[in-house]
């Protein structure tokens, strides 16, 4: 059996079983679908997208989980991105959540070279960079975006989970779920996880009508 050095290299382990797309966020008719999981990298790649503030150049956000939906056209470029953090401690909890705190300035999403030019994964040969569907030709330059809409989950512990419902109202972007849900083999199969995953997206908060009902004939 296979030893992990800490939650947070099991957490990652898992999540790299994890699709392209979030499980459970399932494609929307008014929106554009081209997920790209961002982190972790099935190979340990050392060149990761990563989240950072406008003008800085050394603090980085790199979540344990990141998923990037790409949108906008070629001349203006974003992202809407679903990020996952395990939180060890509660200490831990409070230091993630003030990283994706609601801010006047937006968070920019960089996308390295090699991550780009690297196929979609192993059965799918696509370069990331056309995947994307906003690159014209080959970058030579890292891919930089603004973050339009942030969803985040958290991965707590079951007494700091317990503690957390009980107890706290998240903000509208937090999700968060025990650890267990993270670290289970088959986590993106789980129907409520999926559930929950699902409701993760801005198109979440709108009235979808439901489908007429065809006319029954006797």
């Amino acid at each position: 059996m296979r030893q992990f050095h800490s939650l947070d290299s099991l957490v990652r382990d898992r999540l790299k079983t994890w699709p392209q797309r979030p499980p459970g966020l399932n494609g929307h008719a008014l929106s554009r679908d081209f997920w790209l999981r961002g982190r972790p990298a099935a190979n340990d790649e050392g060149n990761n997208p990563f989240l950072k503030l406008p003008g800085s150049n050394r603090l980085r956000t790199l979540p344990d989980g990141l998923w990037l939906n790409f949108g906008g056209t070629p001349v203006e470029g974003f992202v809407d991105i679903f990020a996952i953090e395990a939180c060890g401690s509660v200490s831990n909890l409070l230091d993630k959540r003030s990283r994706f705190a609601p801010s006047t300035q937006s968070l920019l999403a960089v996308c390295p070279v090699p991550w780009l030019l690297a196929p979609v994964s192993a059965a799918d040969a696509t370069p990331r960079w056309r995947a994307t569907g906003l690159l014209r030709q080959e970058p030579e330059q890292p891919l930089v975006l603004p973050v339009r809409d942030i969803r985040v989950m958290y991965g707590l512990k079951s007494r700091h989970y317990q503690g957390f419902r009980q107890s706290q109202i998240p903000h509208p972007h937090e999700y968060f779920v025990p650890m267990e849900a993270l670290t289970a083999e088959n986590g993106a199969h789980d129907p409520a996880l999926q559930a929950l995953v699902g409701r993760a997206t801005a198109f979440a908060n709108f009235f979808t009508p439901a489908p007429a009902r065809r006319p029954a004939f006797g």
